[in-house]
């Protein structure tokens, strides 16, 4: 059936079917009327079938005691469990919780085939199910996707449409990326030119950071606070967690180009910074007075009225630390603070904040180097510079999100030559993404299970419109949800890559439905090879973020 990810039981025949017709009916219990609503406005649009309810549906969702309970070969994830039964004259979804009712309504749609997968219907006859049972639950609580969205705006139908895509592929986290130096996107209505200034750049880099060419295009756009809570609460009808960033105290000009008070006005002339036009990381940083921490505990508070997830992002990487170093200002901040040096006043900042969201029931999570200065306790880590970071944080009892840019940066290039579409980064095929192992042999049992899960990034600054980033991400995305939600075998070599290629093939019929501007299996489309555009060599340095 070609069934993506894979299940962890599968016994189906496909000889033995249970029909679907007019006279169907869908009906779920209490805690599924998310899945139920879902299952029967999608299976309604590709069938034509109306899906009635019934006492006794031909369809039924249902929550089980016994799999939230942890009676499943998953007990620690056994919410997001779930079981299908598929008999002679009905089908039962049962589930842990409502995620695991939502996996499960998922499931179906693919024993349904790609045509299940469109808007409206092809046909109206010969829909059926195969007989017999699923058994399934995931082997990671955290199955992400990054979106950057400050370097190339995307608008929000577009994030509504990758919320679908990450529920059809099971993954349930979208790490939105909402703030950098090149755009801030999230509406603080108590700042407000932080979107009217900081929201729009006056052109943007094309290709490479040493090419030196700009489109000479205004870029930019927002999300209001209503757009945000649109988005989240589609996510969370989807099983999905919509987790936000805003970066600090690097990538952030665009925050001082819209307030120049909070850079370090001491050794550089804020009030005549835009927002930056390049690629790469700006060397303007925030200020470390008392006054830009009350800004940003401002922005965190509306935040937190319209993000209800347990972390917040709050970055914490590639922040340069000249300003600080020539700044008096900086300088007597950290001999006030008896600080060590610049790694130990970024370390304080983050555990500023991190104090604060915990104050208020919530988490920070940041990029590994917040590990640098020293790490409040509750915090988490996202390990993006390979393993180490993430090694040594779950050794320091750290919860760890693997994501290490040698495996699942999905802006980086997926062949040699110069048909890619600007090629930058490490080569990193899908046969790459499905061999990434999250979990590093050197972490014993204990540090093993600080490794909460994983999640592909996608930057775009070389992605400026939808078809562009949908071509980074697919298919890529498909391996490292099997990746994040199966049972593979630890070790990268031991798993079944040609028997993934072949189900995937199958799966991108599924994409074609939905519309998704795949990267093909045999290479670039036409319309997307750059010619004479360089490339570089798979083993050199990625650029940075």
């Amino acid at each position: 059936m070609d069934l993506i990810p894979a299940p962890s039981a599968v016994r189906l025949d496909p000889h033995r079917t249970l029909p679907l017709g007019p006279d169907s009916t869908l009906a779920g219990g209490p805690g599924t009327e998310a899945a139920e609503r879902w299952l029967r406005t999608e299976l309604g649009a590709a069938t034509g079938l109306a899906l009635p309810r019934a006492d006794r549906p031909v369809i039924e969702l249902r929550l089980s005691p016994s799999l939230a309970a942890g009676r499943c070969p998953h007990a620690a994830l056994a919410p997001e469990a779930y079981r299908i039964a598929i008999g002679p004259e009905r089908a039962q979804l049962t589930a842990g919780g409502p995620a695991g009712a939502h996996w499960a309504a998922q499931t179906l749609r693919q024993l349904l085939g790609p045509e299940a997968f469109r808007r409206a219907p092809l046909r109206r006859t010969g829909w059926a199910l195969p007989l017999g049972e699923i058994t399934d639950a995931p082997r990671f609580g955290w199955r992400g996707l990054l979106l950057d969205t400050a370097r190339h705006f995307l608008p929000k139908p577009e994030l509504l449409r990758y919320v679908d895509l990450l529920a059809a592929h099971k993954l349930n986290v979208l790490h939105l990326h909402l703030t950098d130096d090149q755009g801030w996107r999230f509406e603080v209505k108590r700042y407000p030119k932080l979107v009217e200034a900081g929201s729009w750049r006056t052109r943007s880099m094309v290709g490479f950071r040493d090419g030196q060419r700009w489109d000479d295009r205004p870029h930019g756009g927002h999300y209001t606070q209503d757009d945000l809570r649109e988005l989240v609460a589609y996510a969370a009808d989807r099983g999905i967690t919509v987790v936000p960033e805003i970066d600090l105290p690097g990538h952030t000009q665009a925050a001082i180009a819209a307030y120049p008070e909070l850079g370090n006005t001491d050794v550089v002339d804020t009030a005549a910074l835009g927002v930056w036009t390049d690629w790469g990381v700006s060397s303007h940083v925030l200020n470390a007075s008392d006054a830009t921490l009350a800004f940003f505990e401002g922005v965190l508070e509306e935040l937190l009225e319209v993000f209800p997830s347990e972390f917040v992002h709050l970055g914490g990487d590639e922040c340069p630390k000249d300003e600080w170093r020539a700044s008096p200002a900086a300088q007597a901040r950290i001999k006030e603070l008896g600080l060590a040096g610049e790694e130990e006043l970024q370390g304080w900042m983050i555990r500023h904040f991190g104090r604060w969201l915990a104050d208020r029931g919530r988490r920070l999570i940041g990029w590994d180097e917040i590990l640098e200065g020293g790490l409040a306790p509750q915090a988490a880590v996202s390990s993006w510079r390979g393993y180490y970071g993430g090694v040594a944080a779950a050794r320091a009892g750290h919860q760890v999100v693997m994501c290490p840019e040698q495996y699942v940066y999905l802006d980086h290039r997926q062949a040699d030559g110069p048909d890619e579409p600007i090629p930058v980064g490490f080569v990193r095929t899908a046969a790459d993404v499905y061999r990434f192992e999250p979990v590093p042999p050197e972490l014993d049992e204990p540090g093993a299970r600080q490794v909460i899960g994983t999640q592909a990034n996608l930057w775009t600054e070389f992605a400026d419109q939808p078809r562009d980033v949908d071509f980074r991400a697919f298919p890529r995305l498909a391996a490292l949800a099997e990746v994040a939600w199966s049972e593979l075998p630890r070790d990268p070599a031991r798993r079944d890559w040609p028997g993934f290629e072949q189900r995937l093939g199958g799966h991108l019929a599924r994409l074609d439905a939905l519309g998704v501007a795949y990267r093909p299996p045999a290479g670039p489309h036409p319309w997307q090879r750059r010619p004479g555009v360089p490339g570089r060599p798979s083993d050199g340095p990625p650029p940075v973020r």
